[in-house]
Parts: C-alpha cells; structure tokens; sequence
C-alpha cells in the first residue's frame, strides 16, 4: 500500500493482491504475523504519515497508542532494569489489522490507485535486461498480463523474484540468512479497567550471552482496552500454543516474572497464536552488477527481519518513501531508475539487519559459520552502550536514535559517546521494575 501511494504521483497504479481484503478491520491468509505484537517506530511512523498524510491521527483516532520512548517504557534489558527517561521518541501501537485497515482505506480512496484483489502473480514478464510487466490469474480463474512501466515486488517472505532471476539467466543474489529458530506465541487479554489508558510498554528481554535459548516477552497496550502479549523463544525454548502453558512459561522461563504478574489481573480474550517462520534473511539485490529494467524489490522482500526488534514495518515505510524520493530525483521512466531505486530501498534495511544480527548471531544454532570478528566486537561494544544506557540518559538517548531508526548507528561512534561508554552508567542499577505505584495498583499488583 505504501509502495503504490509513492508512485501515485507519477503514474497509474495497480495493486495485485492475493487475498480478499476485509471492509474493515480483519483477519486475512496473507498475514498470519498479525496475531502478534507490532510496533511503528517514530522513524517509520514519520515516513507513513510524510507518504499518506493524516494516517497517524486516524490510527490514533481509532484506538491507537502513542507510547513515549522510554518515558513510557518498563523494559530489562540484558543489563538490567533501563530507566524511564524524558521522552526522546515514540512508538505507535495497535493491532496490525487496525493499522492495515486504517491505511488501505486512505490509500485505496486515491483515484489514482486500483486494486486487483483474489489476484495471484503467476510470473513476470520481460528478458534478463527488462521486466515490462506480470502474469496473473484473476478471481475467475483467467489469466493474463498486465503490462506495466515500473513493477514492484511487495510480495514479503514469499517472493519469488530470486527464481525468476534465475529463470531469465541473471546470477543469483548475494544472500545471508541468520535464523535463531525463535517461536512467537500471542494472546489478547482485556487490559484491568484502571490499566487501559497510558499504561507503559513491557518488555522482558531475551539475553544472547548465556549460551544457551534467548526468551523473552512484550506486553503492549492497543486499541479497545487491551493488552496484546507476545512470548517468544529461540532454538530449545519455545513457547508452545498451550493456553495452560502460556502464563506458566511468562512466569517459569522469562528472565523475570513481570508480565505474568500482570496477566493475573487481565482476561485473556483469545486462543494462542504460534508463529515460526521469524529468520532474517536478507537478499542483496543493490549489489548486483547486472539489474534488468523496471523491477524494484522491496519490503520483506529485500529483507525480513526476526519480528522481535519490531523493525520490518518502520524499514519498508522508509523504503517507500526512499522508492518516491528517486523517482521524484531521476525522473520516471528514466534509464537506470529501477537500479537507482533498489539501492535507495536498500540504505533503511542497513541499521535494522545490524542490530538484529548483533544479537541473533550469538544464540545456539543460527549461522552455518558462527558469529564473525567483526561481529563479535560489534556486539561487545553495543553490550557496553546498553549496560550504559540503564544509567546515562545521554546514552540513552542515542541509542534510542537508532532503534527508532531516525538516525544511523554512527551517531553511537561519536567521541562523547565513546567516552560515556568507557566510564559506564553514572546511576547504580535498579532492583525492581520501574512502574509507579499508580500503575502497580491499576494492573492490580500489590
């Protein structure tokens, strides 16, 4: 939706789309990551509403929180218990279907813009050196093709453009995969009644340094006075979809026993959802010296992302926005566009497969090879700016830059922030979780 609201100014747009789309607010087969927990970072959250303005009010119109980072925040980290800092960024939280739906009915009312839904790509059409459009079939079984100036793979973890590379005699991408096998396992609860509006974010977070599984777990409030909890776990500790199970493993597996504490007071509103399919994977197309006309990757397409850093929205957001700012700088239908575009696409995916693989590599089992040198020092120093970060505001603060994806990692490498690493926190740590006591008595805890 996004990708087809950025070339809107410039050309006639069909969207082709597998599904049936909902009226409203829905389920579909395309999406079965809905049921989990999502996040727009302020990076991504400003890319959206720069592409489709107004969406951010309707979201929040709609039920949708804007959480303040980190004042509105309860998160252990590997390092301990971060405080709750003045507000350096924001996240906007609601359910993904809410958020699909908002943004599909403020796309799809451009006149510019045309939906083909219950419409599967076959295959695309064109040499090695041009695609000059797609093979469908449509909802009543006939097939066809729709030429097309410019075709844009938004087709997620399921894309097939790597075989058609190959099917036209192009070389295959470089490509790196970095799968910690990690489980998702999801519930809606109805929140307590006092706990519904401005309650903070909790986050129990995995540790990659014991060796051993990483489990972790989020508890974010959303729209209609709920809490949507997330477990996760990696190679040899997954969560399982037992409802029995599923507060026993907040309590008995996570590295504290916050969440489940909380989810005492709360009334669970669905069954457990149980996703696998969580790696990063990421398809080096811009590297490529050989790129045929008019095809653009993006999204999870060019790179997935382990859901759990709540990325992989904010990065194809930016991407969008990245597809627009080129074609609006070169010109539509200009030579080398689409390869100007796919390396403009690329740049977001940068800082959030760094930090995703700057932990991911160091659970049991994800690479072939291990973690590499560079990764290892990577990590170390990151491990020393989040151990800095649960005292030092400033610190904080950059890092928080980064994670909201509003600036890029060299931020961290600045000399102010090199020596604050070196010195460490300026507060002692934290015992306990960070929540005021109105908090602990709205989430019915004593």
């Amino acid at each position: 939706m996004l990708a087809a609201r950025a070339l809107a100014p410039f050309a006639r747009v069909t969207v082709v789309e597998r599904d049936a789309l909902p009226a409203g607010p829905g389920p579909r087969r395309g999406v079965p990551q809905a049921r989990h927990a999502h996040q727009l970072w302020s990076g991504g959250a400003h890319a959206l509403e720069d592409l489709v303005p107004g969406t951010v009010d309707r979201l929040r119109a709609a039920g949708a929180h804007r959480q303040p980072v980190t004042t509105n925040m309860v998160v252990l980290s590997p390092y301990g218990w971060y405080r709750r800092w003045d507000e350096s960024h924001f996240m906007l939280l609601c359910t993904r279907d809410l958020l699909e739906a908002t943004l599909r009915a403020q796309v799809l009312a451009d006149g510019r813009i045309e939906l083909l839904d219950r419409t599967e790509v076959l295959s695309l059409d064109g040499t090695r050196t041009a695609v000059d459009g797609v093979r469908v079939r449509t909802r009543d079984g006939a097939e066809r093709t729709l030429r097309a100036g410019l075709v844009v793979d938004a087709t997620g973890r399921a894309s097939r453009t790597p075989r058609w590379l190959a099917d036209a005699g192009l070389p295959a991408p470089q490509r790196r995969e970095v799968d910690t096998g990690l489980v998702y396992a999801s519930r809606l609860y109805r929140a307590p009644e006092g706990a519904r509006d401005g309650f903070p974010v909790v986050n129990v977070q995995q540790d990659p340094r014991t060796g051993g599984p990483g489990r972790g777990g989020v508890l974010l409030p959303v729209e209609d006075g709920r809490w949507l909890v997330t477990l996760f776990g990696t190679r040899g500790g997954e969560p399982t979809s037992d409802t029995a199970g599923f507060e026993r493993y907040a309590r008995e597996e996570l590295r504290h026993p916050l969440i489940a504490d909380l989810l005492g007071a709360a009334v669970p509103e669905t069954e457990v959802s149980l996703t696998r399919a969580t790696g990063n994977r990421r398809l080096f197309y811009e590297r490529m010296r050989a790129w045929p006309e008019n095809l653009v990757v993006v999204g999870d397409a060019l790179a997935a992302l382990n859901p759990v850093y709540g990325h992989g929205m904010s990065v194809a957001a930016q991407g969008a926005a990245a597809l627009r700012a080129t074609v609006r700088r070169h010109g539509w239908g200009t030579p080398g566009l689409a390869g100007r575009a796919q390396r403009a696409v690329a740049r977001p995916v940068g800082a959030a497969w760094d930090l995703a693989l700057g932990q991911d590599v160091f659970y049991p089992g994800p690479t072939h090879d291990g973690p590499s040198v560079r990764d290892r020092w990577t990590a170390a120093y990151v491990g020393r700016l989040m151990h800095t970060a649960t005292g030092n505001g400033r610190v904080a603060r950059r890092v928080t830059d980064v994670t909201s994806l509003e600036r890029g990692p060299a931020v961290l490498l600045s000399p102010r922030v090199l020596v604050a690493a070196l010195a460490g926190p300026l507060k002692p740590a934290l015992t306990d979780p960070p929540l005021t006591a109105e908090e602990r008595k709205a989430a019915g805890l004593t």
